[in-house]
């Protein structure tokens, strides 16, 4: 799990701070870095719902006050993701901000919690099947085109709109209750996201909307693979890639490969920290060289992904060695837990 969280963490500073050529093609290594771009995004959502169902019981839902216990510390840290996501925001720095849309999703699982495996998953391709033309329908919508849908789709964290990325937890979520830990489950992980990804890029190759059938009508806006566009092809494509990358992590950590990936792992351990430390020396490092966070080319002028991403490396590591949890998830953990503390029981004094 935390390989395949550092991996999407790095490959989110990767769509941060390079210039991406598109589309992917295995043929042209000036496209390569595309991989990035929209699925790095998505594994980290997938491994939110995953992460969701392993705090509520892993294979077996948790049932009476732990599981009301746990659901309710869900939704303090939805809260808490959402503030810091606005927080992130007000930065000025030139980025989709993933966080409140993160917590949104948070909200929306807490319900699923209860459910097992077979009911997640036959949700989550029920949900694949119809959300994308949907959300092609509310994105027409022309409230986004006035200064109150402008805020609004800010608050949401639109570019990653839980209306169709909640597929990606509810899959998650399904995942953790098939049990990780099996290796049949994780090779089951890897043929079968895999076999969904040659799917839905497949068909987006061979039968894709192009880009202005996709901006100008709704069949293009559905039938489409392109990244960040909550297409049904994408959905499938990158939703299956984000399961077959996290089965080949949890097959590669069962080898000694775990210890050489270990500044990846520590990486993946402590995601909230990363991503935000990112963002603040971003914002800091532009606004003293640059004089403007938001000038996002003349940031990546600067070459920043290399010191960003090998500092954020380094830190882990060591935080991970020396201290154990990172210092803005031990925070979250400390506050969500203050708030949600058992009241003790009422005595019968007066």
């Amino acid at each position: 799990m935390d390989l395949a969280r550092g991996l999407a963490v790095l490959g989110m500073f990767t769509a941060h701070l390079l210039p991406i050529t598109e589309p992917f093609a295995w043929t042209d290594p000036a496209t390569w870095t595309a991989i990035v771009q929209g699925r790095s995004s998505i594994l980290f959502a997938t491994l939110a719902g995953v992460s969701i169902g392993l705090v509520t019981g892993g294979g077996t839902p948790l049932v009476g006050p732990a599981m009301r216990t746990a659901q309710w510390r869900l939704v303090v840290r939805a809260g808490l993701l959402w503030v810091l996501g606005v927080l992130l925001i007000l930065t000025g720095v030139p980025v989709y901000v993933i966080l409140p849309a993160y917590g949104l999703l948070f909200l929306c699982a807490v319900p699923l919690t209860a459910l097992r495996a077979r009911p997640l998953l036959v949700l989550a391709a029920a949900l694949a099947v119809v959300m994308p033309a949907v959300q092609a329908l509310l994105d027409a919508l022309p409230l986004w085109e006035t200064p109150i849908g402008a805020e609004l789709s800010v608050a949401l964290g639109w570019h990653y709109p839980f209306t169709t990325w909640i597929v990606f937890v509810v899959a998650g979520l399904g995942v953790a209750r098939a049990g990780i830990g099996r290796l049949s489950v994780q090779l089951w992980l890897v043929a079968g996201g895999g076999a969904l990804a040659l799917v839905g890029y497949g068909m987006d190759a061979a039968t894709g909307a192009d880009p202005e059938t996709e901006a100008s009508t709704f069949g293009g806006a559905v039938w489409t693979a392109r990244a960040h566009s909550s297409g049904l092809l994408e959905v499938i494509g990158s939703g299956g890639f984000a399961i077959a990358v996290l089965g080949v992590c949890l097959l590669l950590c069962r080898t000694a490969v775990r210890w050489v990936v270990l500044p990846l792992r520590a990486v993946g351990s402590m995601p909230l920290t990363a991503y935000t430390l990112q963002l603040l020396v971003w914002a800091l490092v532009a606004a003293v060289v640059l004089g403007d966070t938001g000038d996002l080319s003349g940031f990546r002028e600067l070459a920043p992904l290399w010191p960003l991403a090998l500092g954020t490396i380094a830190f882990a590591t060591l935080w991970a060695l020396l201290v154990g949890r990172g210092p803005m998830e031990w925070i979250v953990d400390l506050i969500t837990r203050r708030v949600t503390r058992p009241q003790p029981a009422a005595s019968g004094q007066f």
